[in-house]
């Protein structure tokens, strides 16, 4: 994916734009003024997946409060400001990497530029948050609807403020909750101007048709270079927002993998285990392990490991039997009962010796054993693919006409 070229900005330590990383972002559910259980939450929030973490900033009590969070946090801390201008200031005072200021509820040009000349001097970036439910009044009374330009129009006209008084470490969002709108609403903004974008889907719901609008409108962007940070705004844990976030771009090969990406067939007759049951199985036992690879799960032994060849381990289902393989090559075959523990068995080990040392390791009858249980499978089942009378058919056509060379 060749990524839009944007202007550069920090977030604390995290560079956003286009020659770094995407990154994940997402926002406390705490009261702010509770400093423990919020810097609790960011933690949890980092080690699942979160490069940056968005606190509200809605009272002096939360103000001060984050003195402490931005302190302590192990990722950078954004305010978020409704209404109220002077906890803006406040939160710069209190050491905040980053604001979000919303142009439908700051509407004094005064404070807006008081508030952009606060953070140039503590070079800290502002986002220039813009949705469906809080455009500026002018522009939306102008288009009687939150329209995809009434939403780019309301971002330009904040952002000219900002630039007004020499102020562009700026990086802007224009969310929707109606998918079809918000992709519209991003491209038209990506024409517009050079500034990092954050991608969401604003007020996605619960799961799982929140994170299905999200990854929808979400992964439409990326794949056409349009982004530079994202946030999945459920209605849930938002745990699960760092956690599916992350994942999203390690599935675009947008980042590092660093957690488990479990594959799996849908299940058919053909399957000799109940797939479902031991994919799940697999996926927590892996899953409590974090063992940042790709693992696949399929039902039987006739096409699974050619199927699921490039995952990194993966088991399929003979009879009574699990055939253990690494990059498709099988390399033990176990007890059905002993197909979970295996995975993970081989997992810590591959981890901790990597591919070519345990496909060196493998066990050397194992392929035959694999061979033979395949092939009294396609015996007891019939050759689900046909290729043996294919190929037949194949030679009788080719050899009955003329082949145009």
């Amino acid at each position: 994916m060749k990524r839009r070229n944007t202007k550069q900005i920090k977030i604390g330590d995290i560079g956003v734009g286009s020659e770094f990383p995407i990154s994940v972002q997402s926002m406390t559910t705490t009261k702010t003024r509770d400093t423990e259980k919020t810097l609790e939450q960011v933690y949890e929030l980092a080690s699942n997946g979160a490069d940056i973490v968005r606190v509200t900033c809605n009272e002096v009590e939360a103000a001060t409060s984050l003195i402490q969070i931005a302190s302590r946090s192990p990722v950078p801390i954004i305010a978020d400001i409704h209404f109220q201008y002077k906890l803006a200031l406040a939160a710069i005072e209190a050491g905040v990497q980053g604001l979000r200021l919303n142009p439908g509820n700051i509407r004094n040009e005064i404070h807006i530029k008081e508030v952009a000349k606060e953070a140039l001097l503590a070079g800290i970036p502002i986002r220039v948050g813009v949705n469906a439910g809080s455009l500026d009044k002018d522009i939306a009374n102008k288009y009687g609807d939150s329209t995809p330009e009434a939403l780019v129009e309301s971002a330009i006209k904040e952002i000219r403020y900002l630039e007004q008084v020499d102020f562009n470490n700026i990086k802007i969002s224009v969310k929707h909750s109606n998918v079809p709108l918000m992709i519209e609403s991003y491209r038209l903004l990506a024409d517009r101007v050079e500034y990092p974008l954050h991608l969401g889907v604003t007020e996605a719901g619960p799961l799982p048709g929140g994170l299905i609008k999200s990854v929808a409108g979400i992964s439409t962007l990326l794949s056409e270079g349009i982004g530079d940070t994202i946030r999945l705004s459920l209605t849930t844990d938002p745990i699960e927002e760092a956690k599916y976030g992350r994942q999203l771009l390690e599935y675009l090969n947008l980042r590092e993998r660093n957690s488990l990406d479990l594959i799996a067939c849908p299940s058919c007759g053909r399957a000799e285990v109940d797939v479902i049951k031991v994919a799940k199985e697999a996926q927590e036992a892996l899953e409590e392990k974090g063992f940042p690879i790709q693992v696949a799960v399929m039902g039987c032994v006739v096409n699974g490991p050619g199927e699921a060849k490039s995952a990194d381990l993966g088991i399929a289902a003979g009879k009574n039997k699990g055939h253990l393989f690494i990059k498709g090559q099988v390399v033990k075959v176990v007890k059905e009962s002993e197909m979970v523990s295996s995975l993970v068995e081989e997992g810590e080990l591959i981890t901790k010796e990597g591919i070519e040392a345990r496909l060196a390791a493998a066990d050397k009858d194992a392929a035959k054993l694999a061979q033979k249980d395949a092939e009294e499978l396609i015996n007891m089942q019939g050759d689900i693919n046909e290729f043996k009378s294919k190929a037949r058919s194949v030679i009788e056509i080719t050899s009955k006409q003329d082949i145009d060379t």
